[in-house]
């Protein structure tokens, strides 16, 4: 199997992940308290990755200046489009619409917020699946961490965000068609991440691999954790170390 291939497969196998929480966040009445425990596990999974995978592995190709600038540039880039992205009415694309105040915009409350709901979902997604495709450039094989950490994630993200998305009125098509787009999308960032960055020296694949991580930080502390934290229960903190942990461990064995 080509590398091309396995870029593309395991991109598809992590982006499935939204697909299947969406299913059980548009199909069933789940409490928050479990939205939240799932949301604060896959937070700490990704800070994990983010941390020993990604920014370490930049610091190590590159240098400090390449890392260092690079996941600024993620961070401020992400920021940039999420505002943009905010005012159009996908600021909480990620909520699954427990409190009032906090809830996903119908199409009738806000008019294009349904495309700026994919768009907000296009923009948490990409750069977790590109670093996927970006992983199998050093030694041709995958970072089964970075994957995993991908897919745990997701499921959290798929669930709170079809679950909001059916409090505001949108229908089956709409939730299963924008996460299975995006799960299309995942697949070919990841292709992209490969063959694209592949032919990068490696002071460039350590400054690409720090914006993924630059904007994957920006997003759990935007998305994910307000989730995660609203309302939820004393051992959400807990949770959240467990999930790091279980990813330390997976890179380190």
């Amino acid at each position: 199997m080509t590398e091309i291939v396995q870029a593309g497969l395991w991109g598809l196998v992590a982006g499935s992940a939204l697909l299947v929480g969406a299913a059980v966040g548009f199909g069933a009445r789940v409490p928050q308290k479990v939205i939240a425990t799932v949301m604060a596990f896959g937070a700490g999974v990704l800070l994990s990755a983010v941390s020993f995978e990604l920014v370490g592995e930049a610091y190590e190709q590159g240098g400090l200046a390449p890392a260092a600038v690079g996941t600024l540039t993620g961070a401020v880039l992400y920021t940039a489009g999420n505002v943009w992205l905010a005012r159009r009415g996908a600021r909480h694309r990620k909520r699954s619409g427990h409190h009032e105040t906090q809830t996903q915009p119908s199409e009738e409350q806000q008019n294009g917020s349904g495309l700026a709901l994919a768009f907000g979902a296009l923009l948490d997604g990409v750069p977790e699946s590109a670093v996927i495709g970006v992983s199998l450039i050093d030694g041709g094989a995958v970072s089964l961490v970075t994957v995993a950490a991908v897919f745990l994630s997701n499921v959290p993200e798929g669930l709170s965000s079809a679950a909001g998305m059916r409090k505001a009125g949108r229908g089956k098509a709409y939730v299963f068609g924008v996460w299975g787009a995006i799960a299309a999308a995942s697949t070919l960032s990841a292709v992209l991440g490969y063959a694209v960055v592949g032919g990068f020296s490696p002071a460039v694949i350590a400054a690409v691999t720090a914006v993924a991580a630059g904007a994957i930080l920006a997003m759990i502390a935007d998305t994910m954790i307000p989730e995660a934290f609203q309302d939820a229960h004393l051992a959400i903190g807990l949770v959240t170390v467990c999930g790091f942990l279980v990813s330390f461990a997976l890179s380190h064995t």
